[in-house]
């Protein structure tokens, strides 16, 4: 016997003025699905309507295509990084513990993001459209590096090199873990103090500094 169907909730319209409310819950409802997903091929535009309760068309009003809207989520993301990395930055009392907050700031949203952060780094909207505003967090930690050598707390070097290496050691540890879980990781701040030693030349934080969680 056939059903007769009931048509699917629609949110009542945006009232004039609340287009950017829309777009920002689209953006959440984006970002939420692809923590879970950790792959921006994946993402259905009708899937994040239906998580907004709006028709379909209403995302295409403000992005036209998935790449688009991957590209709002991975500023958005790349945004709270940098927030984050200031914020562990601005509570340390010298450069070289700044720089090492930075980075575990980093390493912790990761944590707690994997899948948003698994494509951030390896989405191929980078080679389609660009990601920009990824210098500014680079040139963070450039800022953070030579602050470090300035202060003699590292030898004097080329540090914008210097932040590339680190920067590479640090995504691809993070990149890893989020990709090989099962392995029998150390602790990623211990990873990240050793990669400060090695390729900054930090001298190694005191027993009892804090830790990742």
């Amino acid at each position: 016997m056939n059903e007769t169907r009931k048509p699917a909730a629609r949110r009542r319209p945006n009232a004039r003025g609340k287009g950017e409310q829309l777009r920002e819950e689209i953006i959440v409802a984006a970002a939420q699905m692809l923590d879970e997903l950790a792959d921006d091929e994946a993402l259905s535009l009708r899937a994040v309507a239906r998580a907004v309760s709006i028709a379909a068309t209403s995302v295409y009003l403000h992005f036209p295509d998935r790449d688009t809207l991957v590209l709002a989520v991975l500023q958005r993301c790349h945004e709270d990084l940098v927030k984050a990395g200031d914020a562990a930055a601005t509570a340390s009392d010298n450069p070289a513990s700044a720089l090492r907050a930075r980075i575990l700031a980093q390493a912790a949203w990761a944590q707690h993001h994997p899948g948003l952060y698994k494509v951030l780094h390896e989405s191929k909207v980078h080679r389609r459209l660009g990601m920009p505003f990824k210098k500014v967090l680079v040139e963070r930690t450039t800022t953070a590096v030579q602050a470090c050598m300035d202060a003699a707390l590292a030898p004097v070097d080329d540090a914008a090199v210097v932040t590339i290496d680190l920067r590479t050691a640090v995504n691809g540890m993070l990149a890893q873990r989020i990709n090989e879980p099962d392995l029998p990781w150390p602790p990623a701040d211990e990873q990240i103090d050793r990669f400060l030693t090695k390729l900054v030349g930090l001298t190694p934080p005191k027993p009892g500094v804090a830790r990742l969680s």
